[in-house]
């Protein structure tokens, strides 16, 4: 009987939305058989809260090998990780390398497989904001040029492959395997306490997560929407998991002011905290500013206030709910239907924000 050789995976992870993206396809070709897999952990994030919560809840193997680079500027980040990225791909010489999202690990462990000749497989490709101040669309954009295998969440994401000269003969449409996660996920958060331990009501509470360097590191960005979450919390209270990065710039005196700062949370506590609150909010730069926030965040809170609840949580939420604990109909790309995701333009392309010091990542 002639043997199968073992194929030699290699997958990179350095930051939590990695994590969501990599569970997945790990467990899926721990099926399969005749796979070798290696699990690289750059360590952008590194935080117990912020990493090894995540492993445990969404069933991830320990890293094989965990490369410590930490946080800093991002030139700093993705050159840490490029140089100790290097002699690991050396020894370990996969037939190819796995790359998830869009975060710098992703595309300075994309720059070094590319160099050294190891094919690149791109999960979550073909995603685009359009707007080139954010570092995440130069990471997305040059990883899959880079990328010899490029697997799209959406038709969207395989259009724009298009348009900008891939080979279509490299893009393959999957779906989004975060769904896959977040289906495996469910049933541990049906059975999470987290309302329960931070004494919420069911649908009587808002959910707000901050922290992109573009909001959290100019104060007057950071000071407006604090601002605007503290006017919601009039109306209902909110639950903000603080990343360390928004924490640590904190204007002098904070007062939460009605806002409930937890620290940062798992994966299957915050899936709890999603189904049960009333409104969710992830505030993110748009390149308007963020007055729209600012605006939308009170509309919400007062456009739930004349609903007539007031934050008592006797009131079924007014969005659409599905038999999936509240998440929607979004299915994976295991064999199932895929959702798509949110990639819609949010702005031209145009150059850096320009000036000032290096924002620290992490």
């Amino acid at each position: 009987m002639r043997t199968v050789p073992t194929v030699k995976v290699l997958h990179v992870v350095g930051a939590r939305p990695n994590f969501m993206k990599v569970a997945p396809v790990l467990a899926q070709l721990r099926k399969r058989g005749q796979v070798r897999q290696v699990l690289v952990h750059t360590g952008q994030h590194y935080d117990a809260k912020m990493s090894d919560v995540f492993f445990q809840d969404l069933g991830m193997p320990q890293p094989d090998v965990h490369l410590g680079v930490g946080s800093g500027s991002h030139a700093q980040q993705t050159a840490r990780v490029m140089i100790e990225v290097e002699p690991v791909l050396a020894r370990e010489m996969p037939e190819v390398v796995v790359v998830a999202g869009d975060v710098n690990s992703t595309v300075a462990v994309a720059l070094v497989a590319a160099k050294m000749g190891i094919p690149i497989a791109h999960i979550e490709a073909g995603l685009r904001s359009r707007d080139w101040t954010m570092p995440e669309e130069i990471n997305r954009v040059l990883t899959d040029r880079l990328s010899d295998l490029l697997f799209t969440p959406s038709r969207d994401g395989d259009e724009n492959l298009r348009k900008e000269g891939i080979d279509p003969e490299r893009v393959h449409f999957v779906g989004n395997v975060m769904i896959d996660s977040l289906h495996a996920a469910l049933p541990r958060a049906r059975e999470s306490r987290i309302r329960e331990r931070l004494e919420l009501s069911r649908q009587g509470y808002a959910l707000a997560t901050l922290h992109r360097p573009a909001n959290v590191d100019d104060p007057a960005a950071l000071s407006g929407l604090l601002s605007a979450l503290a006017e919601v919390a009039v109306s209902i209270p909110v639950v903000f998991p603080i990343h360390p990065r928004t924490r640590a710039r904190l204007p002098a005196g904070f007062e939460p002011r009605g806002l409930k700062l937890v620290e940062p949370l798992g994966y299957v506590d915050f899936l709890a905290l999603i189904a049960d609150a009333r409104l969710v909010n992830r505030l993110r730069r748009h390149p308007g500013g963020n007055h729209r926030a600012r605006r939308a965040l009170p509309d919400a809170a007062r456009e739930h206030r004349a609903s007539g609840h007031g934050g008592n949580g006797n009131q079924p939420a007014r969005r659409h709910r599905s038999g999936a604990g509240g998440f929607g109909r979004a299915r994976g790309a295991c064999g199932t239907r895929p959702a798509r995701p949110d990639s819609r333009a949010v702005g031209r392309p145009r150059g850096g924000e320009g000036g000032g010091r290096p924002a620290e990542v992490r």
